[in-house]
């Protein structure tokens, strides 16, 4: 864990600029727009995906955050369990998102902003290995096993 004011250039590369993850976020963008029965027959999914991109990156680099790599089994649905919906308006009482935040997609829409949903998880392996690669360098990662560990999957254990 680690607190530091993100550059531009981390942010930047965190929030990937390629045309299909672009587009991916414009696309998911314009799904939630629709379920909130917004007219979206001019959309443009690449250049939406564009605005959220530079959005996130204004946002991420306006002070401080805080990096964590967590392990375990099962640990990205679990965090995403616990971290709730990207709107936290409509997330579930008792996640991070919807105690500590009272944005949602709708508000962010009106004011022209992306959501500030405090905090952020990895979707999968893959792109959690990507994004520690991105905020932490080799010397940063500790490996270690904890005693709840060894008790709950070490075949071997016993007395």
């Amino acid at each position: 864990m680690k607190m530091l004011v993100p550059s531009r250039e981390l942010v930047g590369k965190h929030y990937e600029d390629n045309p299909k993850y672009l587009e991916e976020t414009g696309n998911k963008a314009k799904k939630g727009a629709e379920m909130r029965g917004e007219d979206v027959s001019k959309w443009n999914s690449l250049e939406r995906g564009k605005w959220i991109r530079e959005s996130n990156i204004n946002y991420l680099t306006c002070g401080p955050v805080i990096a964590i790599v967590l392990q375990g089994a099962g640990v990205i649905a679990g965090v995403r369990k616990m971290l709730g919906s990207t709107s936290p308006a409509d997330g579930d009482v008792g996640t991070i998102r919807a105690d500590f935040s009272l944005d949602s997609f709708a508000l962010a829409d009106e004011q022209g902003r992306v959501t500030r949903t405090m905090v952020h998880a990895s979707d999968s392996e893959e792109n959690a290995e990507r994004e520690i690669g991105l905020w932490f360098n080799a010397t940063e990662i500790s490996e270690y096993e904890t005693a709840a560990e060894k008790i709950f999957y070490d075949v071997g254990w016993s007395n």
